[in-house]
């Protein structure tokens, strides 16, 4: 497996060359803070068992740290530490004034019952706590975390420090403090950003199609947004299985939600209980929606998808990042050779941590913004990142990653 701590200092190191800039970046290349911890939870049959936690701060030169929290058997010290810089870019290259961090548990939460789900998440931040805060390092949901365990977190840090503080972690449910359009800004930015980027290619969304790697909170929600924009879907997978629509019409995102939503993953639907017209869908091996035939490909599961390996077979001209690393450098250049235009991660998924950025702002001013507030100053940030990136891309003559980084380092090293 690549290792994505490395991947993400090489597409740094391209940038930084570019730029001229190679002694600059070194306090870049490894984060200002590592925590660990053995976290100990008391399981539901009285027993103690111990979790190996992690929570890496990156940088903090433009403000606070900032990221997800993510519950997963596969963390690893390497993908939090690149996570964590990925966000110090990514908060960068959309311009708010925050850092980049990132934590994680090595456990299987699916495996959990909803108490020892709790006590994990209140034990993660009895480890941490002292090196959390409003103005210090702000958590928020990732990978199998939700508002629920952000809810659960924020009353454990307010129990341990005595105070109210709801700008200590965003992505919380409303009632606690959260924002409005926070479970749907992932997908919402990353969309804004595709809007841009078809309409600069004159792209007509009834004619393109659309295949998607992950059903997930992103995946699904950019779905949604997809096909009522238009667009065919033709193809869909999540952990479980893939199906794909090989007449070319596109699926009805609704009954796929509704298989989904049913089953517990998406399938080919039974005719009998869902009114439609599937006669067609098939099942695919989940990896083979990478290089199933489509115009654009939509990552929204987990890092190093698309590797040297498999990234010859691609067959989409157009690829948006919604997860984090999920393109390797090696197989960066691939793509690049056989010009597929990649929509990077760090401008791509930006609009979960500009959403976070908003509630933190909300909570720290007592204020309540409404959803077409947040979804309209949402949409500005996303269009001025891209058509800064736009612009670094055209002056540079690089890529859209290259120049995503390049955007970030201009501001980082004032």
């Amino acid at each position: 497996m690549s290792n994505p701590f490395q991947n993400a200092m090489k597409q740094l190191d391209i940038a930084a060359k570019i730029l001229g800039c190679p002694k600059k970046i070194k306090n870049l290349k490894r984060p200002n803070r590592i925590l660990q911890a053995q976290i100990p939870v008391v399981m539901d049959n009285g027993q103690i068992k111990k979790f190996q936690a992690f929570r890496v701060q990156h940088n903090n030169k433009r403000g606070p740290y900032k990221g997800g929290i993510r519950f997963h058997p596969n963390v690893s010290l390497d993908e939090v530490k690149a996570l964590s810089f990925w966000m110090t870019i990514k908060c960068a290259v959309v311009g708010i004034p925050m850092g980049g961090g990132k934590g994680g548990v090595i456990v299987q939460p699916q495996k959990l019952s909803g108490s020892e789900l709790e006590r994990l998440s209140r034990a993660y931040i009895k480890a941490f706590y002292k090196y959390l805060g409003p103005r210090l390092d702000v958590p928020a949901p990732d990978v199998n975390t939700n508002s629920q365990i952000m809810d659960w977190m924020t009353d454990e840090y307010n129990k341990l420090t005595g105070k109210k503080q709801p700008a200590v972690i965003t992505g919380k449910s409303i009632k606690a403090g959260g924002s409005l359009g926070r479970d749907t800004a992932t997908a919402d930015g990353g969309f804004f950003i595709l809007e841009h980027l078809i309409k600069k290619l004159k792209i007509n969304p009834r004619k393109t199609t659309v295949a998607i790697q992950g059903f997930g909170n992103a995946g699904a929600v950019m779905a949604h947004l997809l096909y009522h924009a238009g667009f065919k879907i033709v193809a869909v997978s999540d952990s479980k299985t893939a199906v794909v629509d090989p007449t070319g019409k596109g699926f009805d995102f609704h009954v796929i939600e509704k298989i989904k939503k049913n089953r517990g993953r998406v399938d080919i639907c039974n005719c009998q209980k869902i009114h439609c017209s599937c006669l067609n869908h098939q099942h695919l091996p989940i990896q083979k929606v990478l290089d199933y035939p489509c115009d654009i490909l939509i990552l929204a599961a987990l890092e190093n998808q698309i590797t040297d390996k498999n990234a010859k077979n691609i067959k989409a001209k157009i690829i948006l990042e919604l997860a984090n690393g999920p393109i390797t450098p090696q197989a960066d250049k691939i793509l690049s050779a056989k010009k597929v235009k990649i929509i990077p991660d760090v401008l791509a998924n930006a609009g979960g941590v500009t959403v976070s950025y908003f509630e933190w702002l909300q909570n720290l001013k007592n204020e309540k913004w409404s959803k077409t507030k947040v979804r309209t100053k949402l949409k500005q940030t996303m269009a001025k990142a891209f058509n800064e990136v736009k612009k670094n891309a055209k002056k540079y003559q690089t890529n859209f990653r290259t120049a995503a980084f390049i955007s970030a380092l201009l501001k980082i090293c004032k």
